[in-house]
């Protein structure tokens, strides 16, 4: 049954709007992202069926065009439509960083590295550079590598350290195991 043949207070852009975002389950976001289903599928069945393919949401968030393309139903336009959601949280997460001494915990760091680095498809070197209040000053993939590895060269690293003024450093790299992407990271501070 289609989701429009619902009674109006279960389906879910009805109850986005009477009571929020929050109020809604992962498959039931996902289900208002992607507005329609398929013939005899609703956009509801197809969230539930991306949520288990891909082990729930971080999974799904992660995954790229091809493999959102192998369930039946979620073609160019709605993996096109969930990455730019996926994108626009990544933005929002970077604004927040810049703007507040966001940088100061360990979660917080963990976090936007897992947003910056959770899809590349190769090893990537990257530094944080920090000013005095860990106010985040600029985020720079400085080496990039092939699938398994990357070569990282200090003094290159160093000069973009001094170059933006930083008072400290995190460095971050990811791992490419099978199909997910870990990161990696390490702070120092720097000399005054």
């Amino acid at each position: 049954m289609a989701i429009k043949d619902w009674p109006e207070g279960e389906r879910p852009r009805e109850r986005l709007v009477a009571h929020g975002a929050q109020a809604l389950s992962d498959a039931e976001l996902i289900a208002v992202i992607l507005g329609t289903g398929t013939t005899g599928r609703s956009a509801l069945d197809l969230a539930r069926e991306a949520l288990t393919r891909f082990g729930g949401l971080s999974g799904l968030l992660a995954s790229g065009p091809d493999e959102l393309g192998t369930i039946d139903g979620l073609g160019p336009a709605k993996s096109a439509q969930l990455q730019a959601v996926l994108e626009l949280a990544r933005r929002s997460l970077g604004e927040e960083i810049r703007r507040d001494p966001a940088l100061s915990s360990p979660d917080k760091v963990r976090d936007y590295l897992k947003m910056t680095l959770a899809r590349r498809q190769h090893e990537v070197f990257m530094a944080l550079f920090l000013d005095a209040q860990n106010r985040l000053l600029t985020a720079d993939e400085l080496f990039r590598g092939t699938l398994t590895q990357a070569s990282v060269y200090p003094r290159e690293v160093v000069k973009r350290a001094l170059a933006v003024n930083a008072a400290s450093v995190i460095f971050a790299h990811n791992h490419r195991l099978a199909s997910q992407s870990r990161a990696a990271a390490t702070s120092c501070l720097l000399p005054a």
